[in-house]
This record gives structure tokens, C-alpha cells and sequence, in this order.
């Protein structure tokens, strides 16, 4: 077992808690950076959506995971997002301004929604944004002078300048490349001030505003970011399927968007990751194996539906910490065995004693 001893601030708030942790993620990113020669290319395609969900999972947990509020609309701002990119794209923008302003705009957007839902949380939070989604879907569908309708929306595929990025390894290089800066610009701003009041305002409002941290500001600060990644994922989203349509941005593409960070791990960037996998992976296995369920059952309309939702109570029950706290639990086990104790990752409570006076 690795024991830590920090002598500085620095090595505190650094990204990487010590050697061993760059050697594994300097291992994963050549193999990243390998993909193109190691798999082929239909798995190729699947890592791509794992780098685009992950990307709009990154600003959902951001907002859930890190500031305590939830959004069962978030496939609204994945929405604007494709379809600014769309519709800029085809008029001959360049890309990366394209790709910036459709960022800027979802993150106006999430303003705007942010602002009017400060005054509720919790599950009124969730029927505020859920209406919201049901408003865009519904903005996409009647503006047809721009969106093109029901009928859907072709999508060039990006250009930077003379270089047109039409192949598979080319397109997956610059989503990883996005995911990563992603990445990088969340740990970093998990370590500064901002982010240590996202998490403040997660763990007790009450205790936040005491210390004085705006809940307003912050709080609309988290949804920006938040739609801003989502407008981002989106962009490549419209891109990778050249083709986009209202109702690929309905509340069930919200509540797997939700499902995947819930099932990640809420509070973790490696959730994240870990729940686009999941969620890319999960299809992939249900389609599989429904040769080996009766016909009634595996030729059954909503059986991704009922899969999804029993995956989802089983978490919620029975590891609530996600794939990640699995993961830690694992890794602990081994780290300490046979000293390993069953209640070392009881569940905590997430409220503080100021919270219990309202």
C-alpha cells in the first residue's frame, strides 16, 4: 500500500497525487492515442461517442456531481449546441468559431434558465429544466426556416481551413483532443476558488452563504459551464452523425444523460468516463444477448427501458457511490487486505446540521 506524505500546498492541489498515477494515465493515453491502429473501425466509431457523452457528462457533473443541483433537461443544451453547429456549419463558418459560438450560446441559454430556477431545488429543480427540454424539442420542431423540422438537419462534416476532417481516426483524434482539454480545464477548476464554492454549495447552502459565497452567482455559474459542455458535445454530436432531428433530443436522451453520471459515480471526474461507457456499452450488450431470451421478451419494445431503469434502482440501492466507488472499494480491498473493513465506505449523510433547521 502507497503511503502519501505532502510537504507543500502544491503537492496538495496537484493533478496528479504521485508517480504511480502518471504512469498508469501516461499509459492510457497512448493507448488512446493507439486506438486508430488497434481497433477497428466500428469500435473506433463507439470510443467516439464515449468521448462525446463524456464531454457533456463532464459539465452534468459539474452541475449534479459538484454543485448539488440537477437538470432532467440537459439534452436541451446538447440540442442548441448540434444544431448552432449545424446551421453555421452549412452556411460556411469555419469551424472552430462555429464550435465556439455554439458553446457560447448553450452556455447563454443555460444562463437564462439558471437565473429563474434559483428559487427552487431538489425535485422542482428537475420540473423546471425537464419543462425547459420539452420547450426547446419543441422550438427545434416548429422553426423550420432554420432547423429544418421534423424533417432534420444535414451536417457538413468539419473543416479546418483546406483540411477536411471526413475520416474516422481523424474526427475521433480531434474529439479526444477536445475531451482532454475538457478534462484538464474541470480538475483545474475543481482546485480553485470557484470550485471549492460549487462544492460548498453541494454539501450545505446554509454554510456557504455564511462564509460568504453568492449562491446566486454560483449557482448560474455552474449552469453555464455546464450547458457550455453540453453545446460543446453536442456540436460533435451533429458532426459524427451528419444528420440531426428534434426528437434525438427528447427528455430520454435527458434522463440517460442523468443515468450515465448517477451510474459513473456522482462527485468524479472518472465518472464520467466510466458512464459513457457504460452507456455506450449497454445497447451494445442488450442487443446481444436478446437471441437468448424468449421472443416475448427479447423482441419486447421497451426492454432497453426496463433494462436501463433496473440499473439504475441497483445503483441508487446498492452502490450509490457508482462504477467509480466500486472501483475505489476494489482497489482498497486489495490495497489493505486481509485488513479490509466492511464499513469503511459507509454512506454519509450530505447534509449539515444547519440544513436540518429549515
Amino acid at each position: 500500500m502507497r503511503f502519501e506524505f505532502k510537504t507543500s500546498y502544491a503537492q496538495d492541489i496537484g493533478l496528479v497525487r504521485h508517480s504511480g498515477y502518471a504512469f498508469w494515465y501516461g499509459l492510457l493515453m497512448l493507448a488512446l492515442l493507439l486506438a486508430p491502429w488497434l481497433l477497428q473501425e466500428y469500435w473506433l466509431a463507439q470510443l467516439t461517442f464515449v468521448l462525446i457523452y463524456a464531454l457533456v457528462g463532464l459539465g452534468l457533473m459539474l452541475l449534479a456531481g459538484f454543485t448539488g443541483q440537477f437538470s432532467i433537461g440537459h439534452a436541451a443544451f446538447l440540442g442548441v449546441g448540434a444544431y448552432t453547429q449545424g446551421v453555421l456549419t452549412n452556411m460556411g463558418w469555419p469551424f472552430p468559431l462555429a464550435l465556439a459560438v455554439a458553446a457560447v450560446l448553450s452556455a447563454v441559454v443555460g444562463v437564462l434558465v439558471g437565473v429563474p430556477a434559483l428559487r427552487v431545488k431538489g425535485i422542482y429543480l428537475g420540473i423546471a429544466t425537464l419543462s425547459f427540454g420539452f420547450i426547446v424539442e419543441e422550438v427545434l420542431a416548429r422553426w423550420e426556416s432554420v432547423t429544418g423540422g421534423n424533417a432534420g438537419l444535414h451536417v457538413k462534416p468539419p473543416q479546418i481551413g483546406t483540411w477536411k476532417l471526413d475520416s474516422e481516426p481523424e474526427f475521433y483524434y480531434l474529439c479526444l483532443l477536445l475531451a482532454v482539454l475538457a478534462t484538464l480545464g474541470i480538475l483545474n477548476l475543481l482546485r480553485s476558488p470557484t470550485g471549492r464554492a460549487f462544492v460548498a454549495i453541494r454539501d450545505s447552502e446554509v454554510s456557504a452563504q455564511s462564509m460568504g459565497i453568492h449562491l446566486a452567482r454560483y449557482k448560474t455559474l455552474a449552469f453555464a459551464l455546464s450547458a457550455a459542455l453540453a453545446g460543446l458535445g453536442g456540436a460533435l454530436y451533429a458532426h459524427r452523425l451528419q444528420f440531426i432531428s428534434p426528437d434525438q433530443f427528447n427528455v430520454l436522451q435527458s434522463i440517460d444523460l442523468l443515468l450515465m453520471v448517477v451510474v459513473g459515480g456522482l462527485g468524479s471526474v472518472h465518472g464520467a468516463f466510466l458512464g459513457a461507457m457504460f452507456l455506450i456499452a449497454m445497447p451494445q450488450l442488450i442487443s446481444q444477448t436478446k437471441d437468448f431470451l424468449p421472443e416475448a421478451i427479447g423482441q419486447a419494445p421497451g426492454l432497453q427501458g426496463l433494462v436501463y431503469g433496473l440499473v439504475l434502482i441497483v445503483f441508487v440501492l446498492f452502490e450509490p457511490l457508482g462504477l467509480y466507488g466500486r472501483w475505489l472499494k476494489l482497489r482498497t480491498y486489495f490495497q489493505l487486505f486481509p485488513f479490509y473493513r466492511k464499513g469503511m465506505f459507509k454512506r454519509q449523510k450530505s447534509f449539515q446540521k444547519s440544513d436540518r433547521l429549515k
